[in-house]
């Protein structure tokens, strides 16, 4: 099956490209190559393509900065991936939009289900809602959205990168203890996707991530047991603070767990966030 995967060089694209099945074909292109936000090149491309499946891993994700770049969030993250549910649909191809657990306000107690209403907090969570929907409306039963969380990988900039950084410049790092949620691994949520080719009538609204739950707290202390301890690096001190006292630009959600069943039905359970975790840290 030949895939067209936007986004190609960030976290997500290139686990899906070191993942890739020998069944398929990844074409993988990042800004330099296609603007999603350009209408005609996105047409242009999958017209000359021809792909059966389109994955929009493609996003502006520095959710602060987009609290002061909106349009520029909107025209990726909404415009940007009708673009492409509109040249799928054009060419009878199957789309698969990457989303977020940002998309909800964080108020529930129980995991959010994928019919569940969102109600974002953030420019960022605001503008993958209307991706999204623009998807869902432009593309129909080929369309797929696929809400995550919490993505880390050996690539790019991301939470795990960060506290190895701060455990080698400082001896005490604080971290946020009242934002609940799930550390996604994107080499877990690549085969995950390449797992559902094997579904194409699977359609709407599903969750991934890996299993398990934690607050951000609860993540920075694995990373530095697994990560930065059992590497030989000196302890450091570990201190849980509130949001508040943590301003940020962008409200994040108190908590945003996904309920994954539905698709753990469908493809087999994720294994436990920390399980994914050590496999990274080796």
């Amino acid at each position: 099956m030949k895939v067209l995967v936007t986004g190609a060089a960030g976290q997500l694209g290139l686990s899906l490209k070191e993942s890739c099945p020998a069944a398929h074909q990844m074409h993988g292109v990042d800004i330099d190559v296609l603007d999603i936000t350009d209408r005609e090149a996105v047409f242009a491309a999958v017209a000359a393509l021809q792909p059966q499946v389109i994955i929009n891993a493609a996003a502006h994700t520095a959710v602060d900065r987009a609290e002061t770049d909106a349009a520029r969030a909107q025209a990726i993250n909404a415009d940007g991936a009708r673009h492409l549910a509109e040249a799928a649909a054009a060419e009878g191809a199957r789309i698969i939009q990457i989303s977020t657990d940002f998309v909800f306000d964080g108020r529930n107690s129980l995991p959010y289900l994928p019919g569940d209403t969102p109600r974002p907090l953030s420019v960022y969570g605001s503008s993958k809602l209307a991706g999204e929907q623009a998807v869902l409306a432009a593309a129909g039963d080929s369309a797929l959205v696929v809400r995550t969380a919490w993505v880390y990988s050996a690539h790019g900039s991301n939470f795990v990168k960060t506290m190895l950084r701060l455990f080698a410049e400082r001896e005490e790092v604080r971290v946020v203890a009242d934002q609940i949620g799930t550390p996604t691994h994107a080499a877990s949520l690549a085969r995950a996707l390449w797992a559902l080719l094997d579904h194409p009538q699977l359609a709407g609204i599903q969750h991934w991530t890996d299993a398990g739950v934690a607050s951000w707290y609860d993540f920075a202390h694995a990373i530095h047991e697994l990560g930065w301890v059992a590497k030989g690096g000196q302890p450091r001190r570990l201190l849980p603070i509130s949001s508040e006292q943590y301003p940020t630009p962008a409200q994040r959600p108190a908590y945003s767990v996904l309920d994954k069943s539905a698709l753990y039905e469908r493809i087999g359970s994720a294994r436990h966030w920390r399980h994914e975790l050590k496999t990274l840290l080796g």
